[in-house]
């Protein structure tokens, strides 16, 4: 059904037009409404359907703005795919919730949390392809990927609540900060990730025998 409407009503043509004028010639709201809409026509389709219909509607939109191929079509395709854990049609999560005799909607939910992390690799492939060895050397894709791998441990560590010991919510919001400035290509941005990430794992050491968060996970 997806497939034949994408072909019968042409939407393929000029959906890249039409994202490009709601996010006002900017990427990042570009890439917000791509990601929605890729989790939104992923819904209860098998890979290679889903992959086919985005990159035929989604990708050529991303790839206006000057992302590379490979990135744009990794976006697109990570966003398909986590649609099969993201509510109300999970249908990964549903069967995980069957097997384990949950609540399915709970289970979606916790699957989205655990799965953070991979609603933000497809920003970092777009905002630095150097991540997928394009336009970047070898040193240079060593140092990409291990920024980004602290910048995901963070933002992990910020979504369970726990690191060394249950997190405040004060430093949960740290390590949200940090995350999202380890995950940002650039110098200046990882070392005050870097640096966030330090003073956090101070503040665990010093106050491992205080009183725990409330809010933590």
């Amino acid at each position: 059904f997806v497939v034949g409407m994408v072909s019968l009503t042409g939407i393929g043509v000029i959906f890249g037009d039409m994202m490009i004028q709601a996010a006002h010639g900017m990427l990042f709201p570009s890439l917000v409404f791509t990601a929605l809409t890729c989790v939104i026509l992923g819904m209860g389709l098998p890979t290679t359907a889903k992959y086919i219909v985005l990159a035929t509607i989604a990708a050529p939109a991303i790839m206006h703005f000057g992302v590379p191929a490979m990135a744009a079509h990794l976006f697109i395709l990570y966003f398909g795919i986590l649609a099969d854990l993201t509510p109300p049609v999970a249908l990964a999560a549903y069967a995980a919730a069957g097997i384990a005799r949950s609540e399915p909607n709970a289970t979606g939910f916790m699957a989205v949390k655990l799965a953070l992390a991979g609603f933000l690799i497809p920003y970092i492939f777009c905002y630095n392809p150097g991540l997928l060895m394009i336009g970047a050397s070898g040193w240079e894709v060593l140092f990409y990927a291990s920024t980004a791998a602290l910048g995901i441990a963070s933002l992990s560590f910020a979504s369970v609540g726990y690191w060394l010991r249950n997190l405040y919510w004060w430093e949960r919001l740290i390590l949200l900060a940090g995350a999202i400035t380890l995950i940002t290509p650039g110098a200046i941005t990882d070392a005050i990730g870097g640096g966030l990430l330090v003073v956090i794992y101070i503040s665990q050491k010093m106050l491992t025998s205080g009183p725990v968060s409330k809010t933590a996970g």
